[in-house]
């Protein structure tokens, strides 16, 4: 596969697939494509697998498109103003991503459930109980929020980063909360009660445009009628 990512802030990754190659995807995520891509409907990874991604933040299903006949092409939109970033997916090279992030891939990369295992990071760090894992091989193309800043911590490095900033991090990272200090911090510094610890050693992606700032920013002029 050859793939061209074109059209920050609105971006799309257009991808060329040889005959019977195979990309999955969320429903809807589909942009255009050659007449020649057959599309397939299908549940992966059994039943529980299924559920993991539904409460992951995806659908149930995946459509798989394959290339029929002779060199295919398709398009994959984001579905937000931001960025769109490619991993490549290997064993013991595994990515954490936010709920939703999950755009499009090789077949060969399988989506899972990610749970945290600290309780504390899952109420209160701003990314849930439940994440979404990237393992097996292949390419990934991950959505961002707004524009990617991406670091690399080095074995116990630490980024101290805001609810719902984080957009990524490798499998080998950890995540954990921590009180942004007294109560008139909490109270009266706007940041919540607490921000997301991340330790490596592993890369990171943060998001500057997280859609919850968003949509908290233009709640107050939204009219809504009884």
């Amino acid at each position: 596969m050859k793939y061209q990512i074109v059209g920050e802030p609105l971006p799309v990754v257009i991808c060329n697939v040889d005959a019977g190659e195979s990309l999955i995807t969320e429903r809807g995520a589909m942009s255009w494509m050659t007449p020649n891509m057959q599309m397939q409907t299908q549940g992966t990874g059994g039943f529980g697998k299924m559920m993991g991604r539904m409460f992951s933040g995806d659908s149930m299903f995946q459509n798989r498109y394959t290339a029929m006949g002779g060199p295919g092409q398709i398009a994959f939109a984001s579905s937000f103003p931001g960025s769109i970033k490619a991993y490549e997916i290997a064993p013991g090279r595994e990515v954490i991503v936010q709920k939703r992030g999950f755009l499009a891939s090789s077949d060969t990369v399988e989506l899972s459930v990610f749970f945290q295992k600290r309780f504390g990071a899952g109420l209160f760090g701003g990314e849930g109980f439940i994440m979404q894992r990237l393992s097996g091989h292949g390419t990934a193309f991950i959505e961002i929020d707004g524009f990617a800043c991406e670091y690399n911590l080095g074995p116990g490095q630490q980024m101290i980063i805001d609810t719902g900033y984080l957009a990524v991090m490798d499998a080998t990272c950890t995540m954990d909360i921590q009180s942004v200090g007294s109560m008139k911090n909490a109270f009266l510094g706007g940041e919540g009660l607490f921000n997301t610890v991340v330790t490596g050693p592993g890369k990171i992606i943060l998001q500057t445009m997280p859609i919850s700032g968003v949509a908290g920013a233009i709640s107050p002029y939204i009219i809504t009628s009884k």
